[in-house]
């Protein structure tokens, strides 16, 4: 996906959580399954972008976000990032990220 791409993507006014992944990590894949449960409970409320660090078309994304550590979640709205964080999250935590997001 070239930068572009993504924010056309991330432009509209729902929220979009990008999980930028790698394929043989195994926090990434524990995540996989938190997003998962992200997405059932908020029913729409926020859209969910992974994208494969390892996948050489997502070069151009990894190096303009310095994506140093997998997995590193972030959170979009209008082309803005409004959060970043790596590591895995308990889906309660990025219940509340939404959330705190979700009005502003």
């Amino acid at each position: 996906m070239t930068l572009q791409e993504f924010n056309t993507i991330t432009a509209h006014d729902r929220l979009t959580l990008v999980d930028f992944y790698a394929v043989w990590c195994g926090p990434c894949k524990a995540t996989h399954h938190i997003l998962d449960v992200l997405e059932e409970r908020m029913c729409g409320r926020v859209d969910v972008l992974r994208i494969d660090i390892d996948y050489h078309g997502n070069a151009e994304l990894v190096n303009h976000f310095r994506i140093m550590a997998v997995p590193t979640m972030m959170l979009f709205r209008r082309g803005r990032r409004l959060w970043r964080e790596s590591g895995v999250l308990k889906v309660e935590s990025l219940v509340e990220v939404v959330r705190r997001y979700e009005d502003r």
